[in-house]
């Protein structure tokens, strides 16, 4: 992988997991890692973790909860005061909720934890990214998935897995769109596989997500993300779904220029910038 010294990177879903096993493995290869993350105490712990490895460079870190977009427009107000430009991106935050949670902003609790919170910090943190790249945390889940944009909101009730799975389906269909409309940033995402971490907590199946025998480690799961951000964007295809550092193609819904419009558009109103 290349170096990523002097390189400013932001990495959401930071306190655990994958997100705190590549914020680790950048600060180790000379980012400025920034962290972002929910929980107070995970993320206070995580930050204690990354400035070990980060040979005396800050590791600010940022209380933000995805569920509410008003901690989105605070966090992009303090990176903006801080960062002139930010290098990489990481939309990692994320998870499967149960049930047919609606968030204070009246969306889907999952598609707006996993797709929209990512998708306002992105475009509110547009000229800091010029140059720079953006990295989804997709899933292969997304083949399950059933993404209706004109939705967002959840009215149509879907099983917990089938929302994800829609989820995942917009974080493929996001960075797609981003690297047709945004042509000066590079633009991708990958599925980790299946990882040992938190994941399933929420929705009582921790035991399965942390112990299965086939489940990869967090830092096995990091490695594609640490690779788009370090590797030479030459070599890289921008709007491209990745798996182990090799290109593939996601299902052939979620591999529609078409619906990825329509989801960028219908994302825009929800998040109040069209």
């Amino acid at each position: 992988m290349g170096d990523l010294t002097g390189r400013t990177v932001v990495v959401t879903g930071a306190s655990s997991g994958i997100g705190l096993a590549a914020a680790i493995d950048m600060a180790r290869r000379g980012a400025n890692t920034v962290l972002v993350g929910r929980d107070p105490g995970r993320l206070e712990a995580a930050a204690a973790a990354v400035k070990a490895v980060a040979n005396g460079r800050p590791v600010p870190a940022y209380r933000s909860d995805f569920a509410k977009l008003d901690d989105v427009h605070v966090l992009v107000d303090h990176l903006r005061q801080r960062y002139q430009r930010i290098d990489v991106l990481a939309n990692n935050a994320g998870g499967m909720i149960r049930g047919h949670r609606i968030t204070a902003d009246g969306f889907e609790a999952t598609l707006q934890t996993n797709h929209l919170a990512a998708f306002l910090l992105s475009n509110l943190l547009r000229e800091q990214l010029r140059g720079g790249r953006i990295i989804n945390t997709a899933s292969g889940a997304h083949a399950a998935g059933a993404l209706d944009p004109s939705d967002l909101r959840g009215v149509h009730k879907r099983g917990f897995w089938r929302m994800y799975g829609s989820a995942k389906q917009a974080n493929i269909l996001f960075a797609a769109e981003a690297a047709r409309r945004w042509p000066d940033i590079m633009s991708a995402s990958y599925h980790p596989g299946f990882v040992r971490s938190r994941f399933g907590s929420s929705i009582g199946v921790p035991v399965a997500a942390r112990f299965a025998p086939f489940a990869r480690s967090p830092e096995k799961g990091a490695e594609t993300l640490v690779w788009l951000a370090a590797t030479p964007t030459s070599q890289l295809t921008s709007g491209g779904y990745y798996l182990d550092r090799k290109l593939i193609r996601p299902t052939r819904t979620t591999d529609d220029p078409a619906l990825a419009a329509r989801l960028w558009e219908e994302s825009l109103a929800a998040v109040g910038l069209s």
